[in-house]
């Protein structure tokens, strides 16, 4: 019966929340294999001279290395032919590098600066080959779908329509218009975050924002109807 649940009210941490430092997972395992870890980047990156330039020009490295290694766990990146990816590749490492540059005062040193700075190449690269990809996808926004069940046996679907009734009323009395499209359009049409906030010219951390409040506002009406005992999750 949570079928129809678990897609709009799946926690905010599976979602890519745009911050390079709180970004974890495999993409980033391996940046320390990658690079030389006695290396004094924080010291050479704000040195001045040649030191400086070495320094920026083996992070431009670093992050090309970054990009591509994403590049080649994003599926939909297939779409993009060679010419087009490597171009992805070269800029999203170019705005790392200038990304990283005006963050470096952030570093707290709680993991390695390379693991640190290998994230900022994975979210750039991430960010332009969704942009790219759907580019030329018509996008509504102005409207707002209802989420449909895709419950099969019976029994899941009489309780599915329960439930299905139930998220409609909470979307409609308990979300702003706007709180809608942004639900909808992310949790059921699937549409990427960097790509909706680039369509209402807004930013990403705006539009996972108001996910956050959506979903925090749907969870507490659909725990007013009683279809999520907060009783067991403690438990």
């Amino acid at each position: 019966m949570a079928n129809n649940a678990e897609g709009l009210l799946e926690r905010e941490d599976a979602i890519d929340s745009g911050k390079p430092g709180e970004a974890s997972g495999p993409d980033v395992v391996l940046a320390a294999a990658a690079t030389e870890e006695d290396y004094d980047w924080l010291g050479e990156l704000t040195s001045t001279g040649s030191g400086q330039r070495d320094a920026i020009k083996r992070l431009h490295e670093l992050m090309l290395r970054a990009a591509r290694f994403k590049l080649s766990r994003m599926g939909e990146a297939s779409r993009l032919g060679h010419v087009r990816a490597d171009e992805i590749v070269q800029s999203s490492a170019d705005e790392a590098v200038v990304a990283i540059l005006a963050k470096l005062s952030t570093f707290e040193g709680r993991s390695r600066f390379t693991t640190w700075a290998y994230k900022f190449g994975i979210l750039h690269t991430a960010t332009a080959v969704r942009r790219e990809v759907w580019s030329n996808t018509e996008i509504d926004l102005s409207s707002i779908p209802e989420p449909t069940s895709r419950l099969g046996d019976p029994v899941a679907h009489v309780e599915g329509l329960a439930l299905s009734g139930a998220l409609r009323r909470c979307i409609a009395e308990c979300l702003t218009p706007h709180q809608q499209r942004i639900l909808i359009a992310i949790t059921v049409e699937g549409i990427p975050i960097d790509v909706i906030a680039d369509r209402l010219h807004t930013t990403r951390n705006t539009v996972y924002k108001t996910l956050h409040e959506a979903r925090r506002r749907l969870r507490e009406g659909l725990i007013a109807q009683g279809y999520i005992n907060t009783t067991e999750e403690v438990n």
